[in-house]
């Protein structure tokens, strides 16, 4: 008999000699960690494990669990087992050893969660350091009750456990204490003087938005009439001299209305002409010689007004410059009502620059401003301009942002970029320090949310 007691508690004391071994080796939290959750199955089976350490607060938190490399914190598991873990908390206050725990236990605000999360037996082993000191707690958890000598072997482990956390927690400290000693040396204040003057220096509040080159004083050339777009006779960017067509309105509606009211005008001239010979011998004509000639010159009216508006069928230049739009496929076609902005006429040598600058990027700009415009195709060779309006009030910017509409203009003698290309600019504003110019937009956030 005695012979198979030795036999079955051979291997057990050979497991619970392994894991002193592995755990007194061990130089690292996270090895600790592994060994804990994941090989403490060999003194007493369990299907789930989890290892809390001491937080700065004095909370326990997550650090390990079995099966898993790495723990979510924001998981729905990992936020459940923290608020429970501070109730076990609260309940075995200094209270060493190893505690069972079950289902019927618990409270009734806990109980949803463990009846998803956990099995329904559980034991609550918390890790003390060799001067008494709590360092972290490990749960283990399975379906089947626990027996005392079971808990009695991991009993003994967890003094080991808590050794080594002691151990590694004293080695993280020593760290950090060498660390404070090397701050107090004489060069870390020279390193804070450092960087108090290094946000002291003077600098340019400055801005990044996209920017277009544009012509500051295009000619805008609208429908004369409404009508619909036949065809584009000059091309997106193409030279234009005065005089030249830049595009006609389909003519066909206005043709035979002219056609039909040149018509009604012979007729009208013809039974004018009638009446007029009728008067000669009947007094009761000559009441209509009147109303014949006034029908006459409505149609002539009517006439010369269908006249000017074939007139206005074909749009010309009225000044030399680039004809500025979109594809000539999207206004083909296109019906334009009266007044509505087909192109633009832009002298290549009055480009300037338009910005669209979002709220939350402004600054205080004034006029004058230095800019640094960086064009996509050569953003190594910056083109400086200066700001020459800005609006008052915000707008919607083409790409849906609130944003304040800024125009500038080149320097002079300078090579001006072709209409139509784009880049990022810099807007230099006001000088501050380089500690506002850190810290002013994350002040800004706080106020926001805060209101202070």
């Amino acid at each position: 008999m005695s012979n198979i007691n030795e036999s079955t508690e051979q291997p057990q004391f050979d497991a619970l000699h392994n894991l002193d071994l592995r755990s007194v080796k061990t130089v690292s939290l996270v090895d600790l960690s592994f060994i804990i959750v994941n090989e403490t199955i060999t003194l007493a089976p369990y299907r789930q494990a989890s290892f809390f350490t001491l937080s700065l607060a004095g909370t326990f938190e997550l650090a390990a669990a079995s099966g898993l490399a790495s723990v979510a914190g924001d998981s729905p598991y990992a936020i459940w087992l923290n608020g429970f873990v501070k109730y076990l908390q609260k309940i075995y206050v200094k209270k060493s050893g190893c505690h069972k725990l079950d289902f019927s236990e618990a409270p009734e605000e806990f109980k949803d969660g463990w009846e998803e999360w956990l099995p329904e037996h559980l034991v609550i082993a918390q890790l003390f350091d060799q001067i008494g000191d709590l360092q972290g707690m490990v749960m283990y958890a399975r379906e089947e009750p626990w027996l005392s000598n079971e808990l009695e072997k991991l009993e003994h482990i967890h003094q080991v456990y808590g050794s080594c956390l002691g151990f590694l927690s004293e080695v993280k400290i020593d760290f950090i204490t060498r660390i404070r000693s090397w701050m107090h040396k004489a060069f870390s204040y020279w390193a804070l003087i450092a960087i108090f003057i290094g946000l002291s220096v003077p600098i340019r509040l400055s801005v990044l938005a996209p920017a277009e080159v544009i012509a500051l004083n295009a000619y805008a050339v609208a429908a004369p009439q409404d009508g619909v777009i036949s065809i584009v006779h000059v091309p997106p960017n193409g030279i234009v001299k005065v005089g030249d067509l830049l595009f006609s309105l389909d003519n066909t509606s206005i043709t035979g209305r002219l056609n039909v009211a040149q018509k009604a005008l012979l007729i009208a001239r013809a039974n004018a002409l009638n009446v007029q010979q009728r008067a000669f011998t009947d007094l009761k004509s000559k009441g209509e010689v009147a109303s014949a000639i006034g029908h006459v010159h409505e149609k002539e009216a009517e006439v010369a007004l269908l006249q000017s508006l074939m007139e206005r069928i074909e749009v010309r230049a009225n000044r030399d410059g680039i004809a500025v739009y979109g594809d000539p496929n999207d206004w083909i076609g296109k019906p334009v009502q009266t007044g509505e902005r087909v192109m633009q006429l832009a002298n290549p040598k009055d480009a300037g620059l338009l910005v669209w600058l979002p709220v939350h990027e402004a600054i205080n700009l004034e006029v004058g401003a230095p800019i640094r415009l960086f064009l996509h195709v050569d953003p190594l060779n910056p083109l400086f301009a200066s700001l020459l309006q800005t609006s008052f009030q915000p707008l919607m910017s083409p790409e849906g942002v609130s944003s304040y509409r800024i125009k500038g203009k080149f320097t002079k003698d300078m090579k001006k970029p072709r209409i139509g290309m784009r880049g990022t600019v810099r807007i230099s504003g006001k000088w501050a320090t380089l500690g506002y110019y850190f810290f002013r937009r994350p002040v800004a956030s706080i106020r926001e949310w805060t209101g202070l």
